[in-house]
This record gives C-alpha cells, structure tokens and sequence, in this order.
C-alpha cells in the first residue's frame, strides 16, 4: 500500500439544501433538507484516499469536545490513521448553504487557531516515510513546509477557489510540485497553470465542476469531460474525491489523461452521496466505472 501523509482540515458541519438560496431580504423558510456530519478538504481526501487502498495518517486539529469526539469516531476507519492536538478554540465548524445546483455558500462559524503551539518536528518521521504529502491549506499547515522543503519531498497542495492573487496560498503555491485548483474564481485559469509550469511545477490541474477538468504538463494539456450520468445528492468533498482519483492513478503510474480520468470518476461517485465520499467507493469500483465510461 502507498503512503500518504495528510495535514489539514477537518469540521463538523451543519449543511442545509434549499431548492435555491434565499434572497437577501428578511424571510423564514419551513422546510429545509438537513444535516451535521464531518467535512472540510483534509478529511475529504484522507477517507476518499484510505477506500483506495491508501495507507493513510491524517493531522488536524479539533477541540476538546462532543464535536472533535464525532471526528474521531467518523475518522476511525480501516486504513486511516487520525493524529491530532488540540484547538483552545474547540472544533471547526462550518454551515454549509447548498442549492439544487451544488453551489455552495459556506459560513465559518468557528474557524480553528491560525497559529497554534504545535511541535512539528513531530512529523519529520511521517514524511520521510510517505511516497504522498498533502498538504491542505489550513494556515497552520504552512508551518510544515519548510520541513518537506529541507526533507526534499514533493508537496501536493489543493487550492480549491483560488483567486489568482490571494496572498494567503503564496506559501502553499511556492512549496508545492503539485498543484489543484478549481476555476470558480479564476475563470482565466490557462495563463496561471502556463505559470505555474514555467515556474517548475510538474503539474497542475484546474476543475470546472459540470464542464470537466484540465491538466498541465511540460508535456502539454489534458482535458476531460464530466461524466453526466452521475446525480447531485450533495456536491460537498467532490473535490477532493476528484484529488484522491487522480492520485489513485498517479500512484499506478497510469498516464495524465487516465488519472484525470479516475479523478472525474471519484468526484462523480461522491456527488451521489450525502456524505464527503461515496460509502461504497473502493479501488475495485473505480477500475469498474472506468472500464464502463472509457
């Protein structure tokens, strides 16, 4: 099994699904679809990655509560190790707006410590061991590069809606081989990715959620298309189902196309589910799809 060292982000979230969002005019609305359950981008991959035959650790940092205990209940599953300190903030937590669309309004109703007392020396022995860092964009997690810097392993970042100027992700784009991102806020994606390879990134992948995804490479661009038949239960952790995809072909030594390929396949098959990835997901189901969609 490969090796996949992955810090940051976990919550436990209330998600409301309205058939659209409200206006912003006072209202009360009487019926609602909801939900609490466990996101945010670090445990999207780290149980999308452990259902791949991943051997995965995962860091983050939860409070002292009824709610960090929910994460550590949720997070104990087969092939994943959770490893965490403790926030004097308590838990993460986030409301989660969603309409029919899968858009997604997210309120922080409780964001964790920016820069809190950690030892991360700690983690010099996970990394060194790991074939996979990732590492999320928590403000804490930057504290970490330096580490992977000096251990010379390659990083994998998610920047998710990245603007294209935000100097919060600079640290996590210097530091990072490898780099994901969405385009809903840089809809002129190309000229960055052409950047970012120029700048020696060996790769870079852009989702556009319902139009596909593309990739980079010295060797020159990848595009695929979404998979239609897939059905939107629940757009949240689609994402980083589609990272753990592609990873999981990126680990098979399959070509950029095939990863991007097993990378649409995971995000599909996590927006049919109502949790941040699909309950039947296995390596064995996505050779599967992908032999029945390519």
């Amino acid at each position: 099994m490969k090796k996949v060292f992955n810090i940051g982000g976990v919550s436990y979230n209330s998600v409301i699904h309205l058939d659209q969002f409200p206006k912003p005019v006072p209202t009360t609305i009487h019926h609602c679809n909801f939900k609490e359950t466990v996101g945010n981008t670090g445990a999207g991959k780290a149980v999308t990655l452990s259902k791949l035959d991943f051997d995965v650790t995962f860091h983050s940092m939860i409070g002292n509560d009824v709610y960090g205990e929910k994460i550590r209940t949720y997070l104990n599953k087969p092939n994943l190790k959770f490893i965490h300190d403790i926030d004097p903030q308590g838990t993460e937590r986030h409301l989660n707006l969603m309409n029919s669309g899968g858009e997604r309004i997210s309120i922080f109703m409780n964001p964790i410590t920016d820069e809190p007392n950690i030892d991360y020396n700690r983690f010099n022995k996970e990394i060194r061991k790991s074939d996979f860092v990732v590492v999320n964009i928590s403000n804490y997690c930057r504290n970490i590069l330096p580490l992977c810097k000096a251990n010379k392993i390659e990083v994998w970042t998610d920047l998710h809606d990245y603007d294209g100027k935000s100097s919060y992700h600079q640290d996590f784009i210097d530091s990072s081989d490898y780099v994901f991102l969405s385009s809903d806020n840089l809809k002129d994606y190309k000229p960055f990715m052409e950047k970012m390879i120029d700048q020696g990134k060996k790769l870079v992948v852009c989702t556009h959620g319902k139009a596909g995804a593309c990739a980079l490479t010295k060797e020159g661009w990848v595009e695929v298309e979404a998979i239609t038949e897939y059905r939107i239960k629940d757009t949240n952790g689609a994402g980083d189902a589609f990272f753990s995809g592609f990873l999981y072909g990126f680990s098979k030594e399959y070509s950029i196309k095939k990863c991007m390929q097993f990378g649409t396949i995971a995000g599909g098959l996590c927006i049919q589910s109502e949790l941040i990835t699909n309950q039947d997901l296995s390596a064995e189901l996505l050779e599967k799809e992908h032999l029945r969609y390519y």
